[in-house]
């Protein structure tokens, strides 16, 4: 009798405990953001390394803390008491100190352009006299940077530079030719911002003398143009009855680009001197970089093939410019290298990140051009490199040196002799260091164990927690949540592939469950961490989905034979290596063969795309976004890959969906947004025509006025709703 009512009690305690745990819904990812993580918003270290900042109270307060305690110490900005305010500015977003930290430039309202630009009401705060006043008299404004000596800012607007001088509160133009869709002075092209990754072109010099800026002539690049409605989030009334068109320059593979040309103004002297880069008809100015020396202008060029980038050196008196470094490459510099080219502040050295020895590694070389050495080595890549501490002759740096998997945070002196981990130990860790490099804050997680963001010191040694992220962990307690497990497995052809999977909820290996493949499988890109996320994907898990992850050959942190194993013809070995992910899970014992699916967006959706017309092995597939055709794409993400159309037509048009449409196996879900400005919607309407005529039978949604990211009001949650219930009904 006691047995039995011990028993029961057990039971009713089961019973009891599962009632108590929730179950994941797709708004918990799509609405409510049930597991977003806390992070802190707007962290800048400041000038003396010691304290920090960071925008709290809905933007409404710049707070002051220490790293080494991290108290707070004082609330520099206060929206509510500033002493003069004549626009009523209620909250800001983001913010910058001057160099000399006397004064503010915050901005809100903000508009967007694409997916870097923007547009926003800009305001300087001085932090002495409590004082915000409007940037600019009217309208909005682009990209203003301080001068050194924080006495003038400079930035576009209309294509156009200007330049305030702050004590005396005057406005001057610097280019006058700026014009829509023809000349732009200052920013960057359409490609050049989301290609080369910016969406500033203008630098000034050390001493204030001088702001250098790159100018674009996109005459002759041949215009792109999509209806626009009126719409809702935002809405349109001027196109109510009507629709309007969006236009703008987009370069296609093969086609032309902008004409570039680099200048100096002289603020003194009010002139501008054209810098002679050499023949730049056909080449690009991704970046330029002032030396710590005022006389020496960086300006790094790469050639229109993107394998051989020029470190030069430009005087800005006399315009001469001299080669610091020719770095060649038989396939491609990858864009990554564009960031970690620095110039030292001894004014004696440089360094650059590079592949120079089949790895990504620090090279050090004089301001002669000549390499002194490599200071780190290895079978693995630095992934993240943060600078240089003049003081104790070291470099920070982040790498995936225990795992592709894993990141973890370093320091190694110049010699590199030694080289010291500074972070937890596994897991993923990301670092904002102080300006001194005296501490820095590190975000680190795993799969399994949510963020923790602390400050620690330049030895390694944990300071302070700052976010634990202990509310989402006690949230994440009530809630059934299937966890990530990593594999690995070997290909047909011998390669060594990662991945992950998400195992349903009381996951029976006597049971066989469908599969949807996720990747998005592009040249640097990865997606299997040891780094927490969740997503729409742990919401099918739960309806009985087994998701899975593979990083395919052409993703990043596996050197650069693997990297650039793709050259030349895109989409071949990447979806050659989905197509083996498949045929491995078919032959588990707990997989439905029959039921396995894949999804992706951007490259993604091409690759998803790709697939089913090369294999029968998927029973669905959802592109979302997709590259349909390589043609469509623009000059600098295709031709880096695949050089031009006129040099390499096969290697565009073999793994070109749109060319295998009469191929395609399964059922295959288009979605796409019409005001697409990345990937056009040309893509899968010239996609839908091909199948069409193919006889294959597809299903397609579209989403008005939406661009690449699709979002806007209930746009998000209806998208994931409408994928979850096609994979529902046909996987």
């Amino acid at each position: 009798m006691k047995r039995i009512t011990f028993i029961l009690f057990l039971s009713l305690c089961s019973i009891w405990a599962f009632s108590q745990t929730k179950t994941v819904e797709l708004e918990d990812f799509t609405v409510k953001g049930t597991f977003r993580p806390k992070s802190i918003t707007g962290l800048r270290s400041m000038n003396d390394g010691n304290y920090y900042t960071t925008l709290e109270d809905g933007g409404t307060k710049i707070v002051k803390y220490s790293y080494k305690t991290g108290k707070q110490v004082e609330v520099i900005f206060d929206i509510e008491k500033v002493k003069k305010n004549p626009d009523s500015v209620k909250h800001v977003v983001g913010y910058t100190f001057s160099p000399d930290e006397s004064k503010i430039l915050v901005y809100n309202d903000v508009e967007r352009i694409y997916r870097r630009s923007f547009l926003a009401r800009y305001y300087v705060y001085d932090l002495k006299y409590k004082e915000l006043l409007p940037l600019a008299d009217e309208g909005k404004q682009q990209v203003p940077l301080f001068s050194p000596n924080s006495q003038m800012v400079a930035y576009v607007k209309d294509n156009n530079i200007y330049l305030k001088k702050l004590r005396f509160g005057t406005t001057s133009a610097v280019t006058e030719d700026g014009e829509k869709n023809r000349i732009i002075n200052g920013i960057p092209d359409w490609v050049y911002e989301e290609e080369f990754g910016y969406n500033c072109a203008m630098e000034w010099s050390p001493t204030s003398e001088n702001l250098a800026f790159v100018r674009f002539d996109e005459s002759e690049v041949k215009q792109y143009s999509f209806p626009l409605y009126k719409g809702m989030y935002p809405e349109r009334e001027e196109y109510a009855l009507y629709p309007g068109r969006y236009e703008y320059k987009y370069p296609k593979a093969g086609e032309k680009n902008s004409k570039i040309s680099v200048h100096v103004f002289n603020v003194k002297n009010r002139t501008i001197k054209t810098m002679d880069a050499g023949d730049l008809s056909d080449a690009y100015i991704p970046r330029l970089r002032w030396s710590y020396d005022p006389n020496k202008l960086g300006i790094i060029k790469l050639n229109r093939l993107q394998n051989e980038l020029e470190l030069m050196v430009a005087n800005p008196n006399s315009g001469v410019c001299n080669t610091l470094l020719t770095i060649r490459e038989p396939q491609y510099i990858p864009e990554n290298v564009l960031d970690n080219i620095r110039f030292l502040p001894d004014g004696k050295h440089f360094v650059y990140v590079g592949q120079e020895d089949g790895y990504n590694h620090i090279h050090l070389y004089t301001m002669a051009g000549i390499k002194v050495r490599q200071v780190t080595s290895g079978q693995w890549e630095i992934t993240d490199f943060y600078g240089f501490d003049a003081g104790k002759k070291m470099f920070y740096f982040q790498a995936g040196k225990e795992s592709p998997l894993k990141r973890e945070i370093y320091a190694v002196d110049m010699e590199g002799k030694e080289i010291t981990r500074l972070s937890p130990e596994g897991g993923y860790s990301e670092a904002e260091f102080s300006s001194n490099f005296r501490y820095f804050v590190n975000t680190w997680s795993t799969a399994r164990e949510v963020p923790q963001i602390a400050v620690y010191d330049n030895k390694g040694k944990l300071i302070r927690v700052l976010e634990d992220n202990s509310d989402l962990k006690e949230k994440l307690e009530q809630y059934s949540v299937p966890q990530k497990e990593f594999f690995t497995f070997t290909t047909s052809e011998g390669v060594e592939l990662n991945g992950y999977m998400i195992k349903p909820l009381g996951f029976d290996e006597s049971r066989q469950y469908p599969v949807l493949m996720s990747q998005y499988s592009g040249p640097g890109s990865q997606e299997v961490f040891d780094q927490w996320g969740m997503n729409w994907e742990y919401y099918l898990a739960t309806k009985g989905y087994l998701i899975v992850t593979v990083d395919g050959r052409g993703t990043g942190a596996r050197g650069e034979e693997f990297l650039k194993s793709t050259y030349l013809q895109l989409g071949r070995f990447e979806s050659d290596d989905q197509i083996e992910t498949a045929r491995y899970l078919a032959q588990l014992p707990y997989v439905d063969a029959s039921r396995i699916g894949i999804w992706g967006w951007s490259f993604g959706g091409y690759m998803t795309s790709l697939c089913l017309s090369k294999s029968d092995l998927f029973k669905i597939g959802i592109a979302v976004a997709p590259v349909t055709n390589w043609r469509y794409y623009d000059t600098v993400y295709t031709e880096r890959f695949l050089r031009t159309p006129q040099m390499n037509p096969r290697g565009y048009d073999d793994n070109s969906p749109i060319n295998l449409a009469d191929k395609l196996s399964g059922k295959l879900f288009l979605i796409h947004g019409t005001a697409d400005d990345n990937v056009h919607f040309q893509n899968t309407m010239e996609y839908a025509e091909r199948l069409i005529q193919a006889g294959k039978q597809f299903d397609m949604f579209v989403y008005p006025n939406r661009n690449h990211s699709i979002y806007g009001g209930n746009t998000r949650h209806h998208l994931f709703t409408m994928m979850s219930q096609y994979i529902f009904e046909n996987l």
